[in-house]
């Protein structure tokens, strides 16, 4: 056996019982090189073994830590559960050490900027950067049109609490929707109406009437991808949406949060069609890690003074480190490579979540949307089968499968429906689990 090979392996049994802990720095080449009577070549040859099975990453000018384990309750439950429910990407998919390298340069270029406030809009040099990067998925904006914000999330609480010049209140939303939108709105006490939205998207004609006679400040969709459905609305649709708005001055927010997941070259967003009522709203969060919390808005020059007031009353301005960080990570690359690899591996899991559901799908009170791409589609049921019966039954073969009442608004009437995500299912796993969820599904019926 080769010198380096025994080095990792008394490394990873170090690791695994716990004598290296997660964390701790690891013995310096020179002391591993004596230690073991060996080369320094060796060491560095063990050590970058090692970092390639993600067991210890390096620091520069610091040495080799090891990484953090996962809790054993956890790692059994990755090993054991096919969990549909995750909305969050998957861990094996994250640039921990391209994104590692980008916040120790952004450290270095940045150094007399990262530890003072910033600006509320953003990092300057950032906003030029996105400008550039948006502009290949057809949305057209100045970098003074641009706002960061703290994740998604941070610019729909804006837009709830700012005033709109069209002086009204009302939101409308798609029913269903994003459940920690409907949240923020109920809690808050914001007056919201609901507008059903289907497989085969929305009513344009009650859009309309909403929009004419329905007091809407802003119409919130999904164009692309949407949560929880996963389908998609046609160009047809789009088009109509921006030119309603348009006509009524109702402003729609377009939350385009998985655009980067996107393999349809022709697919634009609302914002491409007519720009003058629409605030377009992106996350990183989904090709690099939740944890960025980094979102962007894109405003109508009207709104924009008003916007950036509030997001500066709520948190001054979004880590200055963060911003850096993603700078780096686009212009270097990174992020195209990033995304071309999770694009790919997404697409194989929902071609194969479509294959299975085809496959073990006989039953004419079931249906599902055959989504090509994203993360996830839904099963529609029959308001006889009891839901959470079937994800009781599901669980003890330990399947996770979530209701998706929370995605509805108090008022609106809800349809028994599921969400299948694939972010968090082995490809090996997928049929497996879509033979299981019909198999429950006949013992019921």
């Amino acid at each position: 056996m080769k010198k380096y090979i025994e080095l990792v392996r008394e490394i990873e049994s170090q690791l695994e019982n716990e004598t290296i802990r997660g964390g701790q720095r690891l013995p310096s080449i020179r002391e591993m090189s004596d230690q073991f009577a060996c080369s320094k070549s060796t060491v560095i040859k063990a050590y970058m073994e090692l970092e390639r099975l993600h067991l210890i990453y390096s620091v520069p000018q610091s040495g080799y830590y090891a990484v953090v384990k996962k809790p054993e309750s956890e790692q059994m439950r990755n090993r054991t559960m096919i969990d549909f429910t995750l909305a969050s990407p998957d861990p094996g998919l994250f640039p921990y050490l391209d994104f590692q390298h980008c916040l120790n340069k952004a450290i270095d270029m940045y150094r007399n900027h990262l530890f003072s406030y910033g600006v509320s809009p953003g990092l300057p040099s950032l906003l030029q950067v996105l400008s550039k990067h948006l502009a290949n998925d057809q949305v057209f904006a100045r970098p003074d049109q641009l706002t960061i914000t703290s994740g998604i999330q941070q610019a729909l609480s804006i837009l709830t609490a700012m005033p709109f010049p069209n002086g009204k209140r009302t939101v409308l939303m798609e029913q269903p929707s994003y459940h920690l939108f409907i949240q923020l709105l109920q809690t808050q006490g914001i007056p919201v109406q609901g507008i059903a939205r289907t497989e085969q998207g929305i009513d344009l004609d009650q859009l309309e009437s909403w929009f004419r006679t329905g007091e809407i400040k802003l119409f919130y969709t999904m164009p692309r991808f949407h949560n929880p459905l996963g389908t998609s609305f046609t160009e047809k649709t789009k088009k109509a949406i921006a030119e309603l708005a348009e006509r009524y001055g109702v402003y729609v927010v377009e939350d385009d949060y998985l655009a980067d997941l996107e393999k349809d070259t022709k697919a634009d967003p609302i914002y491409a069609y007519r720009a003058s009522h629409v605030i377009y709203l992106r996350s990183f969060s989904k090709i690099l890690f939740p944890g960025l919390r980094l979102g962007l808005a894109v405003l109508p020059q009207e709104l924009q003074a008003t916007f950036n007031l509030y997001k500066q009353l709520s948190d001054i301005d979004s880590s200055m480190l963060s911003q850096a960080a993603l700078e780096i990570y686009l212009q270097n690359g990174m992020f195209d490579r990033r995304k071309h690899k999770i694009v790919t591996s997404y697409h194989n899991r929902m071609s194969l979540l479509n294959r299975a559901l085809e496959k073990h799908n006989d039953l004419n009170d079931v249906r599902y949307a055959a989504v090509r791409y994203g993360v996830h589609t839904h099963m529609t049921f029959a308001k006889s089968l009891p839901i959470q019966t079937l994800l009781d039954r599901l669980r003890k073969r330990n399947i996770l499968l979530k209701k998706l009442d929370q995605c509805f608004i108090d008022a609106f009437e809800k349809t028994p429906m599921l969400k299948l995500s694939i972010s968090g299912v082995e490809e090996a796993r997928i049929d497996e689990g879509v033979r299981a969820i019909f198999e429950e599904i006949r013992r019921m019926i």
